[in-house]
């Protein structure tokens, strides 16, 4: 039987802990997902130790007072107890190295930090020889994702990419449909959140990373991982941004409101066979919107067509303390504890992903599977998500550039030019 997974997890805000701005965060993960999802992994002897790390150690009392009232007093007791890093008195930037260096061959970290952070938390845990699980966007450009891929062969770890929709049991149901549906046509997505979220991300909106790196990421890689199953590879890429709102806000003179990117495809044993893809992302959607994300797409193929909407999943709910209509999203983290008080959100897309990682780590320890064999399962893993990173960073150019962004993959090696 696989040993339990130790963790150390990179990053303390929103995603992994809930908390943000000295207070639950106003969003639909008030109690985060990581966290919550790595302390019931282990209450399952699934995962071992548990750490976490940050720039800031003088927020974890106040995180563990957080996830002490918001987890362990609502969930049954659940423990929340972790090491952390650095000291409670202490503030740096760097504190990943010595929270890294204290693990094992074989641990494995999280990593939920900006975007031009992941690149060097990632291969520095890789070099050790530490299983690593990202955040999408994995990191923002093609070379750096590359050079991941090959130092993770190198050293013989797991590297996966939360993708959490492709867990989405409709999303994962139109990717099997599509492979019936023969030729792929055309694609359209659309996911926004409010301008609160600008709030939330105020350290690094539109200076360190962009709307289409945190939010389109998500409907380029479900395109693609349904249509490279049918030989369709991204060959060139323009982009367009909206802009004005955000910076009316106070946000940084270069942040984008929305971002359109224009994908064209192409069937690599037939190049005379191509489609187009538009993936559309916004953080400057209406605070009052009764969603925390809109998020929908439409696929269409040689055989059918493919509509989801799962921004309003036929759950709506009227609270006079809310003021207006609100849609809720229990599938992607159902937080209602079970009958005996436990925390029961096992089901839920954003849990089945990390425990999937968490899965894939133990087996690689045990010997029971390599790297490769999960790469062929066809998971977000590092190799699995290579156009994703390649089609952001083309509309990233694009944009700065002013110029429509080529793809060239050639012998197996990707490029931008």
């Amino acid at each position: 039987m696989a040993s339990p997974l130790n963790v150390l997890m990179v990053g303390t805000g929103e995603y992994t802990t809930g908390f943000v701005g000295g207070g639950a965060s106003g969003s639909d993960k008030k109690v985060g997902v990581v966290g919550l999802s790595m302390f019931d992994l282990r209450r399952r002897g699934k995962v071992g130790k548990l750490g976490m790390v940050g720039v800031n150690g003088t927020k974890f009392p106040a995180i563990r007072e957080h996830l002490n009232k918001n987890i362990t007093q609502v969930y049954n007791n659940l423990d929340t107890s972790f090491e952390s890093f650095p000291a409670d008195n202490a503030k740096d930037p760097d504190s990943y190295k010595a929270a890294i260096d204290a693990l094992q061959p074989g641990d494995a970290i999280t990593i939920f930090t900006p975007d031009t952070t992941h690149y060097p938390i990632a291969l520095y845990a890789i070099e050790r020889k530490i299983h690593v699980m990202i955040t999408k966007p994995a990191v923002k450009e093609l070379a750096h994702h590359i050079a991941l891929v090959e130092a993770a062969e190198k050293h013989g770890v797991y590297v996966y990419i939360e993708h959490h929709k492709r867990f989405d049991p409709a999303y994962a149901d139109a990717k099997h449909r599509a492979k019936k549906l023969g030729d792929f046509n055309y694609f359209y997505s659309y996911m926004s959140q409010p301008k609160s979220q600008l709030q939330t991300f105020a350290a690094w909106a539109g200076i360190d990373s962009d709307i289409s790196y945190y939010l389109n990421s998500h409907h380029v890689d479900i395109c693609d991982s349904m249509v490279s199953q049918l030989g369709y590879v991204p060959v060139k890429v323009s982009a367009s941004a909206s802009t004005g709102v955000a910076v009316s806000l106070g946000c940084h003179e270069k942040t984008e409101d929305t971002i359109s990117l224009l994908v064209h495809w192409q069937k690599e044993d037939d190049p005379t066979k191509h489609a187009t893809g538009v993936y559309t992302a916004s953080w400057t959607a209406p605070q009052k919107a009764g969603v925390h994300s809109n998020q929908y797409f439409h696929y269409l193929a040689q055989g059918g067509e493919i509509r989801i909407d799962q921004a309003k999943r036929g759950y709506d709910v009227a609270e006079d303390s809310a003021g207006q209509l609100m849609w809720y999203n229990p599938f992607y983290m159902k937080y209602a504890p079970d009958e005996d008080g436990n925390f029961a959100g096992q089901s839920g897309y954003g849990y089945v992903s990390i425990e999937k990682f968490v899965d894939g780590c133990r087996a690689v320890n045990a010997g029971t599977l390599t790297p490769k064999d999960l790469d062929a399962k066809g998971l977000p893993t590092l190799r699995n998500t290579i156009a994703t990173t390649a089609i952001l960073e083309a509309g990233r150019r694009s944009i700065d550039e002013k110029r429509e962004v080529k793809i060239e993959r050639k012998d197996g090696q990707w490029r931008l030019v």
